[in-house]
């Protein structure tokens, strides 16, 4: 099952909406080209992510991540490529909670509410609120979910190559296609 185009203009335009709110000025050709993660789910209100891409380099990567309420990016990490040792990345939280997940001691009551049919395996919980920030380090496994009201997160890293990520649920696809083509 894949998301229709509607579906994924909707959720463009709700994204636009909640960058809006939190004060985040977007170019249209920024608001064009974000892309609409799923996961391959398509189930994007519980799975899934907006991106704004700034800047992606060999060297720097800056990118606005909204979050619908307690939607999650599935478990993953981004292992070595090219001779790096992997995508080191800060997120700083703009607006609302956002729930990340990381390898550590486990929380003993965490916030998030996962899907029974999701895969997480890492449960060390730190919580962000707007204007706090925290670094995973290199191929580290990591998850997050937004609380009750969404969140808008910047993410600062080194390259991204989300085509390399390993994600610990086998089901998920890092590219989201359209069931219009």
């Amino acid at each position: 099952m894949t998301l229709s185009n509607a579906e994924l203009d909707a959720a463009r335009a709700r994204a636009a909406s909640v960058l809006a709110q939190a004060g985040l000025a977007m170019t249209e050709a920024e608001l064009e080209a974000m892309e609409i993660a799923d996961f391959g789910l398509s189930s994007l209100d519980e799975t899934g992510l907006e991106i704004v891409v700034y800047i992606n380099t060999e060297r720097v990567c800056a990118k606005e991540l909204v979050m619908f309420p307690r939607q999650l990016c599935p478990e993953h990490q981004h292992p070595p490529f090219e001779g790096t040792p992997g995508k080191e990345e800060t997120f700083r939280c703009r607006a609302g909670t956002v729930y990340l997940y990381t390898e550590g001691d486990p929380t003993p009551e965490p916030a998030a509410r996962v899907p029974a049919e999701g895969v997480f395996t890492v449960w060390h919980e730190v919580v962000l609120t707007p204007g706090m920030q925290y670094t995973i380090e290199p191929d580290t496994l990591h998850w997050f979910q937004a609380g009750d009201e969404g969140a808008v997160v910047s993410e600062f890293s080194t390259q991204s190559r989300d085509d390399l990520d390993v994600f610990t649920d086998q089901r998920i696809q890092r590219t989201t296609s359209s069931a219009d083509g």
